[in-house]
């Protein structure tokens, strides 16, 4: 039975990259693969889904809030791989498990656990609640080197919990941090 996967880490902890591995490693042994990313992720281009590293790939499906993945063809799919998942609605990631029951096609959905201000994602926590497996991508902290399990948004270089819950963006925005340091920094403002 295929298995719908949420594998999970703060900013910089190479999602992306091991989202792009596997589909080398799918599409390398001839297997037909489906990218899909939120439309609102335009970091790096509309289409692309690209790694910090510098690894990239376009995307097959484009997903808007209304997208309906239980209207499209899957046939001859061997694996669906979602970059950003924290962004899709809970109904989507209900489509996805659907996918992967009832069509038998296993779905890796990568992404970020919480937000800048330590609350789940909508789309992460229905990940939460419906995936076969939860995995931790592990990274260090930005400031000292502990593992990070916090996302800490900065501007002109101050941590701030102010702003959209989302808002796009890379190292020019967030940092990893472990919860000593995210704590430490937000004190220091409130200072």
């Amino acid at each position: 039975m295929a298995k719908l996967y949420f594998r999970h880490g703060t900013v910089g902890s190479a999602k992306t990259l091991n989202l792009l591995a596997v589909a080398h490693n799918y599409r390398q042994q001839g297997k037909e693969i489906l990218l899909l990313k939120p439309e609102l992720d335009t970091r790096f281009g509309r289409e692309q889904i690209k790694s910090r590293a510098g690894l990239e790939m376009a995307a097959d499906i484009l997903l808007r809030p209304d997208t309906n993945l239980l209207a499209l063809d899957f046939t001859g799919v061997d694996c669906i791989l979602v970059d950003e998942a924290q962004f899709l609605p809970a109904t989507m990631i209900e489509q996805l498990r659907d996918i992967s029951v009832n069509k038998g096609i296993p779905v890796i959905c990568y992404g970020l656990r919480t937000d800048f201000r330590s609350n789940l994602f909508e789309g992460s926590r229905r990940l939460m609640e419906l995936a076969d497996s939860i995995e931790e991508v592990k990274a260090t902290c930005h400031f000292c080197n502990r593992k990070s399990i916090m996302n800490l948004k900065h501007v002109n270089g101050v941590a701030t919990v102010d702003g959209p819950t989302i808002q796009v963006g890379a190292e020019e925005t967030y940092l990893p941090a472990c919860y000593h340091c995210y704590d430490s920094h937000l004190a220091a403002v409130a200072r």
